[in-house]
């Protein structure tokens, strides 16, 4: 596995970052000591990160596709309109519901459990931002279901698309990086949208729908 950012840059970056409240530092001490997959976490620099993000472009809409424990959608929820919902979508339950119940946003988030696949479609909504967090496997499938759905203008952000460094390498090698690097690919052919990879934890790509 490849070093993506100096370790001493990223303890850097996370101390002048702006700290998190008390919610998300619950979700992240608690995913961190008891889940055995907490490197899926998004951690506190994306978070603040995904949160500006928002609360700059003060969306009505916001889909996330990938739950886990719930502190990215809390990230995200933060930039919403009064009116604004968040739709979150995970195949597996991982106790994220309890932590929106403790947000100051909770009447804004709204976590379905299921196949995003199906879930998608029936939601009928337009959206100002997505975030795709879920199995890489799936990227494309997803990413080609919503940008018809995202509105001009709109913002994507997809994570993990360095995947630890394994897209760098010449060979590259496994179903998860195979499929990041595809997925890379696929959406630089894509004239619906501009994009730009951010080297922030393991890649972030935003990608604007004109």
């Amino acid at each position: 596995m490849t070093e993506l950012v100096n370790t001493k840059a990223e303890k850097y970056a996370d101390d002048v970052t702006t700290a998190d409240n008390d919610l998300l530092k619950a979700v992240c001490d608690q995913t961190l000591q008891h889940h055995p997959l907490s490197h899926m976490l998004s951690g506190h620099v994306q978070g603040r990160f995904l949160s500006i993000i928002s609360s700059l472009l003060q969306p009505l809409r916001i889909l996330e596709i990938g739950t886990f424990t719930g502190y990215s959608a809390l990230c995200l929820a933060e930039g919403l309109q009064e009116n604004g919902v968040l739709h979150t979508i995970d195949i597996r339950d991982e106790g994220a519901a309890a932590y929106f119940e403790r947000s100051a946003h909770k009447e804004k988030i709204v976590f379905h459990l299921g196949d995003a696949n199906a879930i998608i479609p029936a939601l009928k909504e337009s959206w100002d931002i997505v975030f795709i967090d879920a199995d890489k496997t799936g990227y494309i499938k997803y990413y080609d279901l919503i940008l018809p759905a995202v509105k001009k203008n709109g913002l994507i952000i997809v994570d993990n698309v360095l995947f630890h460094g394994e897209v760098l390498e010449e060979t590259v090698t496994g179903k998860n990086a195979k499929a990041i690097q595809a997925f890379n690919e696929h959406v630089k052919k894509d004239e619906r949208v501009e994009q730009v990879l951010l080297t922030v934890r393991d890649g972030l790509l935003l990608l604007r729908k004109v």
